[in-house]
């Protein structure tokens, strides 16, 4: 079994890359199909998400993801540096986002449904070949609840004003850019950004060693199987290497990858994406999309849709494999799936939580819904209103990062008395 599912995860490598020619119409929609799939297969071979970072501090007491992924935004930021140096940032399409109550309650709510659905807007899209059951019943609601924000976030002073901007903020989304702020460091302010930046870093990299210590002095630290896997893994034996042999195939498509590896691939792939597109990494608004279309289905027209939610009408009239962001998030599934069938390990992950409660679709339910709904305040998700804005130097990032901290652990408290 595990040799026919390498066989089929090379036979969609070939597929996707035929993808190009035979279906999707232009070399941008390519770009973002392997874009998407590469973000897929990081996310699923490092065995990292978004949602975990608060997880797994919370119910083991490990806060190593927490850290790597503190460690991804920093090297984030410096690799757009190379892009947004000598020239205008605004002329690109930066995700500055504005500081209000709409973003503090979004982050809140995204956190409380990410901890309670145990995934995140792109999380859900590699849990569907792991745990069918639960990411199914959370990607439709979560797509609900994005659907019903929409006219919240368009038509909503408290979303779409911010309390504070800056220069190049006030020009993009109407945040505050933090190079604006120090201008007169003779690097564009960019040398201040990464500064402060870094302080940043360090300072939540210290808390988190802080809380790791005392969850082990108390006794609840239990860690994390992967993790320990992850920190022992062996080096390739370069002495005795053999291109055809197991070993060699061992290294190269089963191997599990490091959190730091995973973290500088997604941080590579995030930046050649802001160069190719000009745009940042998104996720949550194209499932509010897909929901539109599902309603469609059923004699609703886009223009109904388009009125409703505050969009243009296009955006539910386009076809699925024509709309950037649909294409790379279906690029992020196929990801993770080639993995999980290159590694021989997609039916063993498959089967293992196919089977769920009527508490647990509850549950799941409620995750699903509050984090679609939390994006449309704070505009964005994990991704686009914390990975993207907090690499775009946007201070609105880390303003989400604090309170989707707070709704999680909030989140794990429910969840402990609910189960």
């Amino acid at each position: 079994m595990k040799k026919f599912e390498k066989v089929l995860g090379f036979i969609a490598i070939i597929i996707v890359l035929a993808a190009a020619k035979f279906w999707l119409k232009t070399d941008l929609l390519f770009f973002r199909l392997l874009a998407g799939a590469g973000l897929g297969y990081a996310l699923a071979r490092a065995y990292t998400g978004f949602a975990g970072s608060v997880n797994r501090a919370y119910r083991t007491g490990s806060t190593k993801l927490m850290r790597t992924m503190l460690f991804m935004f920093f090297i984030t930021a410096v690799l757009m540096t190379a892009f947004l140096f000598g020239k205008d940032p605004a002329s690109y399409n930066l995700w500055i986002k504005p500081i209000n109550i709409g973003l503090m309650l979004g982050g809140f709510l995204f956190g409380f449904g990410m901890s309670i659905s145990v995934c995140c807007a792109s999380g859900v899209l590699t849990d569907l070949p792991q745990a069918l059951p639960r990411a199914f019943t959370t990607l439709i609601f979560f797509m609900i609840g994005v659907f019903v924000g929409f006219p919240i976030q368009y038509t909503a002073d408290w979303v779409q004003e911010s309390w504070f901007s800056s220069y190049i903020g006030y020009r993009t989304m109407g945040g505050v850019f933090l190079p604006d702020l120090f201008q007169g460091d003779g690097f564009e302010g960019y040398l201040g950004a990464l500064i402060v930046f870094g302080a940043i870093c360090l300072l939540f990299t210290f808390l988190s060693y802080y809380y790791e210590k005392r969850q082990k002095k108390s006794g609840k630290y239990s860690g994390l199987e992967i993790e320990r896997i992850q920190e022992n893994l062996e080096p390739m034996d370069l002495k005795n290497f053999k291109l055809f042999s197991p070993d060699t195939y061992y290294h190269l498509f089963e191997k599990p990858w490091t959190l730091k590896q995973g973290a500088i691939a997604l941080a590579v792939i995030v930046t050649v994406m802001m160069g190719v597109t000009g745009y940042g990494w998104g996720v949550s608004q194209a499932y509010g999309i897909w929901f539109g279309k599902i309603l469609m289905l059923f004699g609703i027209s886009a223009e109904a849709i388009g009125e409703f939610t505050q969009l243009s009408a296009q955006n539910f009239a386009t076809p699925f494999f024509e709309h950037q962001t649909s294409v790379q998030n279906f690029g992020i599934l196929i990801g993770a799936i080639i993995y999980l069938l290159t590694a021989g390990k997609f039916m063993e992950f498959f089967n293992s939580e196919l089977h769920i409660n009527k508490k647990q679709v509850a549950m799941y339910s409620l995750g699903g819904l509050t984090m679609g709904f939390g994006t449309r305040l704070a505009q964005g998700c994990n991704v686009g209103a914390l990975f993207t804005p907090i690499s775009n130097f946007s201070l609105s990032g880390w303003v989400f990062l604090i309170f989707m901290i707070i709704g999680g652990i909030i989140s794990n408290k429910f969840s402990e008395k609910v189960f």
